[in-house]
């Protein structure tokens, strides 16, 4: 008995004193585990799930307006009726709410052309459509800037040549993609003036480059889902029927 303990001593001993030997990775395998129809449904989980699903396809499914005619972020060379309709929903549905926290008004929208994800198609629209078309959970923020950083915001979209979606703001390019005319709310932008531009969290943290909202004069987060917002609009009205204006465009 004694020499099985002194055994175990000596063996506990020698493992301690060991070097630590150093593992080193040599190699990773992955294995692709296709999940097709041939995969059996469990049964009591199926029977778990199946009202809390049909409760939610019933709610998505459910309609809330109608569209027109279809509509793609594609339309449009500098602006697009899917994207003014979009923009212009952020500030319809959004600015009450900033007015009564602040006391003021959101003087423009800038979203952008690659958050639209679906086409609005012509029929029924539903909240399915909204989830398809603004997949993601970016909320709006409002952002305070000087007249002077407003430049930088032009100069963006002058650069871009791209359809992102605006609202209250009106820009003219030249044939050579100059600045010919901007306007916010109908009038000239004033350097010394402080603007409240509304965009979403994403962009306001550089997304897409737009480097622009940084530094500001202070950033206010309604905690509004774009997505939301396009719920919200649809279920005021009856038929979406936007339009390409005058918003962006280019004189040749």
């Amino acid at each position: 008995m004694r020499f099985t303990h002194f055994f175990f001593l000596l063996y506990f001993f020698v493992f301690l004193n060991c070097k630590e030997e150093k593992l080193q990775l040599s190699k990773i395998e992955g294995v692709q585990i296709e999940i097709t129809d041939a995969l059996t449904v469990n049964s009591e989980i199926e029977a778990f799930i199946k009202p809390y699903r049909n409760h939610i396809k019933k709610d998505l499914d459910s309609v809330l307006a109608f569209s027109y005619a279809t509509y793609s972020k594609n339309d449009g060379k500098f602006n697009t009726a899917i994207g003014n309709f979009i923009a212009d929903a952020v500030y319809s549905e959004a600015n009450p709410i900033f007015k009564s926290r602040t006391g003021k008004d959101i003087d423009m929208v800038l979203l952008n052309h690659g958050g639209i994800r679906s086409t609005l198609n012509k029929g029924n629209i539903s909240k399915k459509t909204a989830f398809e078309l603004i997949p993601f959970e970016n909320s709006v923020v409002i952002i305070a800037l000087k007249g002077t950083q407003m430049n930088s915001l032009i100069d963006y979209l002058r650069k871009m040549k791209t359809a992102h979606p605006i609202s209250k703001l009106n820009l003219i390019l030249n044939k050579d993609f100059e600045v010919v005319e901007a306007k916010i709310k109908g009038e000239d932008i004033k350097n010394s003036k402080t603007y409240f531009v509304a965009t979403n969290d994403y962009l306001y943290n550089g997304g897409d480059n737009m480097r622009f909202f940084k530094p500001n004069d202070s950033a206010y987060y309604l905690n509004y889902k774009i997505r939301t917002i396009l719920i919200d609009k649809f279920n005021k009205m009856d038929t979406i029927k936007p339009v390409i204006d005058n918003r962006f465009i280019q004189i040749k």
